[in-house]
């Protein structure tokens, strides 16, 4: 979040202002439609609670800084995806707390597991403003009145985050292995759908609304890459890195790239923008 926010400039929260609808769009898609979504796929499967509760908790989550960057091979609105970026992450404060709990609370067998674990929606909403809005408040401030210091360790930082992310990801599994062995064909299912029920939301209400093709690719990627470190976090600080729950969030750190990259692709190479 540092990271995002040491390469943030004022023009990106301008333009949000400048052109407001593709940010309704994205943000309604994001944080309203997909959690509603996932809550009926957990719904639908009947997944184990944990697992099930891990996949709204994904669903509740901002959209990841490694977005814009594939917006970027896409071609799609690099401006639009890291202005989303910044206000999702802003906006996830509240909205993150909130969608967890409420669409947690309407399956019966995740609200069992909620109440076992004496989850307070409050505290959690104090661990992400430690986890979102202070380093993002804080990486604003050095940007903009430090900019020279910005520029330079903007790039560093990223990197090593992105590595500190890996290394997150792959030791989630690690603990887990023996579980996510035993139930990894489900898992793959599970997060597959999810991550393809996210871009396809993005993608055609974008399509609805008649939006320029740059911005529906910046929209679809931004709600199909989720900030699952995030997840991750939470999970091993509110409900002792939990089985199924971190299972499922490490994967998607694992698959929406893989997922996102090849989309990339498709989208640049195979179905350019037709100018």
């Amino acid at each position: 979040m540092f990271g995002i926010a040491l390469s943030l400039k004022v023009q990106d929260f301008k333009y949000i202002i400048k052109k407001p609808m593709p940010f309704i769009i994205g943000i309604v898609s994001q944080f309203l439609i997909f959690p509603f979504l996932s809550y009926l796929l957990t719904i639908l499967f009947k997944p184990i609670p944990s697992m099930a509760l891990g996949m709204i908790l994904v669903a509740s989550c901002p959209g990841g800084n490694i977005s814009n960057f594939i917006t970027f091979l896409a071609k799609g609105n690099v401006a639009l995806s890291v202005s989303m970026t910044a206000l999702s992450t802003i906006l996830a404060i509240f909205f993150t707390p909130i969608n967890f709990t409420f669409w947690g609370s309407l399956n019966p067998e995740t609200l069992k597991l909620l109440k076992e674990l004496h989850l307070n929606p409050l505290e959690m909403l104090g661990n992400i403003f430690l986890l979102l809005g202070l380093p993002l408040i804080l990486g604003l401030w050095i940007s903009h009145n430090y900019p020279k210091f910005a520029n330079k360790f903007t790039n560093f930082i990223k990197y090593f985050s992105l590595i500190f992310f890996g290394v997150f990801v792959l030791s989630a599994l690690y603990i887990n292995f023996d579980y996510f062995i035993k139930y990894i064909k489900y898992i793959f299912l599970l997060v597959f759908i999810q991550n393809f029920l996210a871009f396809f939301i993005g993608y055609f209400t974008s399509k609805m609304f008649h939006l320029p093709e740059k911005d529906v690719r910046a929209i679809a990627i931004e709600v199909g890459i989720q900030n699952s470190g995030l997840g991750l976090i939470l999970i091993f600080n509110f409900f002792d890195g939990l089985g199924g729950m971190a299972l499922i969030a490490a994967w998607w750190g694992i698959w929406h790239i893989i997922a996102g990259l090849s989309l990339a692709y498709y989208w640049s190479k195979i179905k350019p923008i037709k100018q």
